[in-house]
């Protein structure tokens, strides 16, 4: 066995392995946390965010679903820190790097801050260190773009320092599954790397599936969420479909998921949101075409995600016009801006691009969400000041042309809403029952 990994191994079945986190946001802090909890490792976080390292320090949470309490727990152990100083990164025996991947302005693969976090590793690398990509990507990242970058500090990955990938599947605000309960996917760039990174894995989690490569893992990232892409694409085109039939799409999709086999229920809405559903799939569509192959589904599901906003904002303008009003000056008021239910996370919020939209078209705009005190930043309101949750009370509901239902919250007072708004567009199927007051979209 190689002495490298056989000290490696030593390491983490005695729980002396020091564990590195490169990203300490929605994938990162749980794992993070994970790790010190379940393992009893000393993990260190790395964030060049300083204001979230100032938080961790003083035991707060900067995420709705992960407490405070447990911040506190897992500082007061002594083997949780966090920091910006990169020159850190030779320290633990096993780094993972949970950074964004998102699409750049030509809708491909953006990788700087894989890259960065690449270079970074490079200048401080050791030898016997396991690096693992969490991040999900395109086929072919870990063994090519990452290796490539690491292998500049002159060391060879399988036989210096071990290189995985292992996807991360947090769904945030999930009840059933969490961190350490969800199957983890390993893949190694070589079998070494990943029996490395299997062991490391099985210490935390409930469930490691070994698989045969990083580009496996990596493939299997993006069908998950390819898989979830298509078939919310295909509700919502059944959604307009049906609307031009005189047929409540909700209504349908219970009578079809009676069926205790062969369908699987997927909800309509005003477009995926997140940071898996409306920007993954496209680096596979990106990855096929560099490949001299098309991914049709794909682009066509996305082609559909990009059209519900504009689709809402029709249903919209409908029933203002059945009013007598025009969208232009009128006070319309959004239930809801993060991405799913019971969620802080308004990252690809099909809500933000309804603001932006309305805000183009002249109408004047609010919004209700118990979880997202402050919107993010809108280009298109630059200039103007962030806007912010309002309490929803009677008074903003009347003083209001429209609502626009986005997002439904558990705690969001859908009945006060319909007593006192003069008509809500609903994009969640929230009002099953017909209603004068109630548009579906």
């Amino acid at each position: 066995m190689n002495e490298l990994k056989r000290v490696l191994l030593e390491k983490i079945a005695t729980g002396s392995c020091h564990v590195g986190v490169i990203g300490l946001g929605y994938a990162g802090l749980p794992l993070a946390l994970a790790f010190v909890e379940r393992a009893q490792l000393k993990v260190t976080g790395f964030e060049l965010d300083a204001a979230k390292v100032q938080a961790l320090a003083a035991g707060r949470s900067y995420l709705r679903h992960v407490p405070s309490e447990r911040i506190a727990r897992a500082r007061a152990t002594g083997r949780f820190d966090a920091t910006t100083d990169l020159d850190e990164l030779a320290r633990p025996d096993a780094l993972l790097i949970a950074v964004p991947t998102p699409l750049d302005a030509a809708r491909a693969p953006e990788l700087e801050h894989v890259v960065s976090s690449g270079r970074a590793i490079a200048e401080r690398l050791r030898r016997g260190q396991l690096i693992v990509l969490e991040s999900t990507t395109y086929p072919g990242t870990t063994d090519g773009l990452l290796r490539e970058l690491l292998e500049r500090s002159g060391l060879t990955s399988g036989r210096d320092f071990f290189l995985a990938y292992s996807p991360e599947r947090e769904d945030p605000g999930n009840r059933d599954f969490s961190t350490t309960t969800i199957p983890k996917l390993v893949g190694g760039v070589d079998a070494d790397s990943g029996d490395v990174a299997a062991a490391l894995y099985a210490r935390v989690l409930d469930h490691v599936v070994h698989v045969a490569t990083a580009r496996v893992a990596e493939a299997a990232k993006l069908a998950e969420n390819v898989f979830r892409s298509v078939n919310i694409a295909l509700v919502n085109e059944l959604k307009v479909v049906f609307d031009g039939m005189g047929i409540d799409v909700w209504q349908v999709l219970d009578a079809a998921a009676t069926k205790p086999f062969g369908f699987m229920r997927f909800e309509p809405g005003p477009g995926p949101g997140g940071h898996c559903i409306p920007i993954d799939p496209l680096y596979l569509a990106w990855s096929a075409r560099e490949a001299g192959a098309r991914a049709r589904l794909v682009e066509l599901a996305d082609e559909i995600h990009a059209g519900m906003p504009q689709y809402v904002l029709q249903k919209l303008e409908h029933a203002l016009n059945a009013r007598q009003r025009t969208l232009a000056g009128s006070k319309i008021l959004l239930l809801g801006i993060a991405y799913k239910k019971d969620s802080d996370d308004p990252r690809e919020s099909p809500a933000l691009t309804l603001l932006t939209l309305l805000h183009e078209r002249g109408a004047l705009i609010a919004y209700h969400d118990p979880h997202v005190p402050i919107a993010p930043r809108l280009a298109c309101r630059a200039e103007l000041p962030p806007l912010k949750s309002q309490p929803l009370t009677s008074e903003l509901l009347q003083t209001h042309d429209a609502v626009l239902l986005c997002t439904d919250h558990t705690d969001l007072d859908t009945a006060l809403a319909l007593r006192y708004a003069r008509v809500i567009v609903d994009t969640r199927g929230v009002y099953r029952e017909p209603h004068p007051k109630v548009v579906k979209a």
